[in-house]
């Protein structure tokens, strides 16, 4: 007897890539899409990823996530310790999430979310998408040697780029369309002779090539030199890497708007019109389409 197919139980996935402070470029993603009505129906991310992907799965607008994030820096994520694991402890970024989120446990947020981590011991990736938060989200985000990795379950996690930076495997199967959205695509910089570099780029070309599968099995894959162009670790350019999502993400819907209307908006043709438009004309005949 032939194995059954399941039939996917989500219209729409997203998976928010890792990439540092580039993550804040899926925060100008998220935005470009909730202007479209385009809602996920559950959300995948790898390090800065599930580090956005949880406060929009909790409910917080982009806006809002930017805004507290524009009033930390990264002394009050982490702090330093011997080095023995790593050279700094995450136990501020712990915090910082049990402060903000209004969910404590996966169940409590407001759409599915998998975090993606890596167990250093067995060289494995690890899916968590049930029971505390903030230790899950932690650990996705945990850069080996930079941080100490994080004890869950009795295993030792850290960043989940090692092995999947572009989480959109774990979810294909479920999934009628996903939306990828990668911050780490493969790019050229100039050598510089420092250890800082020699770090970056190492870990540039881990995540870019980890994802090459995954990139494969987007729907649609939003992704631009101009994003991965700003550096890993450095969080004073939030702004100008979160408007380049926007623009980049808008940019792509503009580019595949057919595509989406196919897929999305099948009632509604938007040849001569906005994807806005069309997306606002399509809510309001399903409005009035229900009143009869």
């Amino acid at each position: 007897m032939k194995n059954k197919i399941k039939a996917p139980i989500y219209k729409l996935g997203v998976a928010l890539s890792g990439g540092g402070a580039r993550g804040f470029a899926h925060l100008g993603a998220l935005q470009a899409m909730t202007e479209l009505g385009l809602k996920p129906d559950i959300i995948t991310g790898t390090s800065a990823g599930s580090l956005v992907g949880v406060f929009f799965a909790d409910g917080y607008s982009p806006a809002e996530v930017m805004e507290l994030f524009s009033k930390v820096k990264f002394g009050e994520f982490a702090s330093t310790t011997i080095p023995q694991d790593g050279f700094f402890k995450t136990t501020g970024l712990q915090s910082f999430l049990k402060k903000h989120l209004r969910a404590k446990t996966f169940e409590e947020l407001q759409m599915p979310l998998r975090v993606v981590a890596s167990d250093i011991e067995k060289g494995e990736t690890v899916i968590i998408s049930s029971g505390d938060i903030a230790p899950a989200v932690v650990a996705s985000c945990t850069f080996p040697i930079v941080f100490t990795p994080v004890k869950i379950g009795g295993k030792h996690l850290v960043d989940g780029g090692l092995f999947m930076n572009l989480p959109v495997s774990i979810i294909r199967e479920e999934c009628e369309k996903i939306i990828g959205v990668n911050v780490s695509y493969t790019t050229t910089m100039p050598y510089s002779r420092s250890l800082k570099y020699i770090i970056e780029r190492s870990l540039h070309h881990l995540m870019a090539s980890n994802a090459l599968a995954d990139r494969e099995e987007c729907d649609y894959l939003i992704e631009s030199e101009d994003i991965t162009k700003f550096p890993l670790f450095e969080l004073d350019n939030a702004q100008q890497i979160y408007q380049k999502g926007y623009e980049v993400s808008s940019n792509y819907f503009e580019q595949h708007k057919k595509q989406l209307a196919h897929d999305f908006m099948q009632d509604t043709p938007i040849e001569s019109k906005g994807l806005l438009d069309a997306l606002k004309e399509l809510a309001i005949a399903k409005v009035r389409k229900h009143v009869k």
